[in-house]
């Protein structure tokens, strides 16, 4: 489905699909997976494509695999993929940690559903968003993007490449099972409009002692099968990659690197959207799925002369603090829509800093989708 052509291609895609074609159209050479619902259809269509494309499929024994696998395709030099949903990332969480401390580019997409535990396979929820920040021990930052659409599975897959190849660092596609099997038209751009980020690449060898971790603005990276030597561990290292456990001052430069490395570099990151924001009163804070009941319900309301606008994160980690702080600051009131407990609240009710009141509006019932007048009923409480 690759667009070869000289024209735009449209088609009518289901989001795994679509998520699956954005990994193809990016340039990932190797996927490893163990199928779980509600992500299977992105693992079965790429069993299929991977191999038109000259690339890898790999159907592992379980997800602590998959994760390993990616991990090592990376260091082989291709662009890697695994797509699980909840209990398949609590299982890969201890080499995400190895991935970020490694700096190993990979793109690792959640599809998820309800929880804990085992939970409901086929019902959606917002549940995982601070287990993709947090699942992992100790301090370090994490890239995730939440789409809304196949549209978005398609284009989010491309930037979650792009962002990972750029920063050295896995990235998390935050999708849900709505979002992953709901069906609407992707549309294709062409070949030669696409921009790819490909990665620093080390391709001479400079002694064992050259730096190829822990570089604030990226350190390139060898392959290995090229001749190339590098010295990799999860455990505490220096710009050469050699362990050193004992010196604390070592370990304050190898967390403050990797942090930095992604913070430093926020504004070429987070990306949010709104909608009707310049002379709102009220903020609607929403991401994923949500995001779209609160478009529906920005319109009503401005029907009926309320003034309301919508604040999406599509970049929710790094959390877009400054964004939300500016924000805060424009409106009386932000309203946060998840469909969770409120994962995010905390997080926004910080940023605002009592600049103005932060209400959270979890669901009445977690896993339906929101509508429209149940938020409009709040947004008049609050008015």
């Amino acid at each position: 489905m690759i667009n070869n052509s000289k024209t735009n291609k449209t088609d009518f895609l289901q989001g795994n699909i679509a998520c699956a074609e954005g990994a193809i159209m990016a340039g990932c050479k190797f996927f490893a997976g163990y199928p779980i619902t509600p992500a299977s259809e992105i693992a079965h269509h790429l069993s299929k494509r991977m191999f038109e494309v000259d690339g890898t499929f790999i159907q592992t024994e379980d997800e602590i695999a998959a994760i390993a696998n990616i991990v090592g395709a990376s260091w082989g030099g291709v662009k890697s993929m695994t797509a699980t949903s909840g209990p398949g990332i609590s299982l890969m969480q201890e080499n995400i940690g190895l991935a970020v401390a490694t700096e190993t580019p990979c793109v690792i997409v959640n599809v998820q559903r309800g929880a804990p535990s085992t939970g409901s396979p086929s019902v959606h929820l917002q549940g995982d968003i601070l287990q993709s920040k947090f699942g992992s021990q100790g301090d370090y930052q994490i890239i995730a993007l939440a789409p809304a659409s196949p549209q978005e599975m398609f284009d989010f897959t491309i930037k979650a490449f792009n962002l990972a190849e750029q920063f050295r660092t896995p990235v998390f596609v935050l999708s849900d099972s709505l979002v992953g099997h709901m069906r609407e038209r992707v549309n294709f751009p062409l070949q030669e409009e696409l921009i790819l980020s490909e990665r620093k690449k080390l391709e001479h060898y400079q002694g064992i002692h050259q730096k190829i971790f822990l570089d604030e603005e990226v350190a390139p990276m060898p392959v290995f099968g090229k001749g190339l030597k590098a010295n990799i561990t999860g455990s505490t290292h220096k710009e050469d990659g050699f362990r050193n456990v004992s010196d604390p001052k070592i370990m304050d430069n190898a967390i403050k690197k990797l942090t930095n490395k992604i913070l430093k570099h926020k504004e070429e990151i987070i990306e949010i959207n709104e909608h009707e924001i310049d002379d709102a009163e009220v903020a609607i804070l929403s991401y994923g799925l949500t995001s779209r009941a609160v478009l529906e319900t920005v319109k009503i309301a401005r029907k009926n002369g309320i003034k309301v606008g919508s604040f999406r994160p599509i970049t929710v980690w790094p959390f877009p603090e400054e964004e939300v702080e500016k924000l805060s600051r424009r409106v009386k009131t932000i309203i946060v829509c998840e469909n969770n407990l409120g994962q995010l609240f905390p997080f926004v009710k910080s940023a605002a800093c009592e600049h103005c009141k932060v209400i959270s509006l979890p669901p009445k019932v977690l896993g339906t989708l929101y509508y429209p007048e149940e938020i409009l009923e709040k947004i008049k409480e609050v008015i």
